[in-house]
């Protein structure tokens, strides 16, 4: 089977949704399940923490469903299916939203640095190469 160029861009954009849907669930785990042994992951982010349990369990719940739908686009991704293409855009691009507004908020530096890390992965996504991979019908 011929590779071609692009592949290991594809297969590493596939694994960081994986990635995401993984880290989404154990989000959804620990806000739904408190005081376990997962707990301390939130010290990466303990503001967030902070902010997050206060809302209680419908985040979490949000949370594992965030899981699930980014599970199903990284199997998409990796089948190479258009819809998948499609919704990794409406993701990584409802990601540069939120760290803008982050940014606006005050977070300058976070904000600023996820706006980089995602506008990449953005412009990435939108290249015509990129995009081909991701045919609108298959035979």
């Amino acid at each position: 089977m011929k590779r071609n160029n692009n592949d290991f861009g594809l297969i590493t954009m596939g694994a960081f949704l994986l990635f995401g849907a993984t880290m989404a669930t154990l989000a959804g785990i620990t806000l739904l399940f408190p005081g376990t042994v997962l707990d301390p992951v939130w010290r990466l982010n303990p503001v967030a923490s902070e902010h997050l349990h206060q809302l209680g369990p419908v985040v979490a719940i949000a949370f594992i469903a965030l899981a699930v739908v980014m599970l199903v686009v990284a199997i998409g991704w990796m089948k190479r299916r258009f819809w998948a293409w499609a919704l990794a855009v409406v993701i990584i691009a409802s990601q540069v939203v939120g760290d803008l507004g982050n940014a606006i908020r005050g977070q300058y530096l976070q904000g600023a640095a996820g706006v980089v890390i995602a506008g990449a992965l953005l412009l990435y996504l939108l290249q015509p190469k990129v995009r081909s991979a991701f045919p609108r019908s298959r035979n």
